[in-house]
């Protein structure tokens, strides 16, 4: 909070200058207002491409995962190769393949939101991937002995012994993931998904002021993430209090 502070007084300062058109955003004008609006009207599709990917990529992550912790070289090959191969893919050119490439290649054509959310969900699969491994070998021997001892076969032991221990663990990094995704999101915009950033950047074009644009863009972004890594922390205390 105490950023956000310092950039509203940055601001407030920088709008007693000639040179700069902060009437662009400023709420106090009707122009001003109508900007603002027209910026914020972004937020619905970024939080809510965002979180159609993650939740995507979780699953993919997971269903990645297993093979690696296979005692198959078979399957734990293709965990690698697989989680190699995204990761080596930088985000920005999958987004532009997924949109441009896969029609052509498979006829399939998608629209601009479930193109970006396919790319992130395919791109952030591969970290879910290895965050899921992490956390399952995380696990003791003993918690798998004990499942079997009670005579749990393996999809039960992971479903009701060993996944509720590791998603507590991992809960962090996939706070992390999610703030992560929403900064991505804002890639999405090269294809004309209207979103935060591509609200921006038109905005930028009609009014000539990017400086200002494009600085209420950050404070956007900055307010967005910190709310949403709050609510993990606040989510990360209370399973933490639950275990207990």
């Amino acid at each position: 909070m105490k950023c956000i502070a310092i950039l509203a007084t940055f601001l407030l300062l920088a709008g007693c200058s000639g040179n700069w058109g902060w009437y662009v955003v400023d709420p106090t004008t009707p122009k001003g207002l109508i900007n603002l609006k027209f910026m914020l009207s972004g937020m619905y599709y970024t939080i809510l491409l965002s979180v159609t990917a993650i939740s995507i990529s979780v699953v993919l992550g997971l269903l990645v995962a297993l093979p690696g912790l296979s005692e198959k070289k078979g399957w734990r090959r293709f965990n690698r190769t697989y989680v190699e191969i995204v990761r080596a893919v930088p985000i920005l050119v999958l987004i532009l393949w997924v949109y441009y490439g896969l029609p052509a290649l498979s006829g399939i054509t998608l629209n601009v939101f479930w193109a970006g959310v396919l790319a992130l969900a395919l791109s952030d699969s591969a970290f879910q991937a290895e965050i899921f491994r992490g956390g399952i070998q995380s696990i003791s021997r003993g918690q798998y002995e004990a499942a079997k001892s009670v005579s749990l076969n393996y999809r039960d032991t992971m479903r009701f012994v060993i996944l509720p221990q590791a998603i507590r663990r991992i809960l962090p990094a996939l706070g992390n993931q999610l703030v992560y995704m929403l900064k991505m999101s804002s890639l999405v915009s090269v294809i004309g998904m209207q979103e935060l950033t591509r609200k921006a950047n038109e905005l930028s074009v009609s009014e000539y002021r990017p400086l200002e644009i494009y600085t209420v863009l950050v404070l956007e972004y900055l307010v967005l993430i910190l709310v949403v890594s709050a609510f993990v922390r606040r989510l990360e205390r209370r399973m933490q209090a639950a275990e207990a």
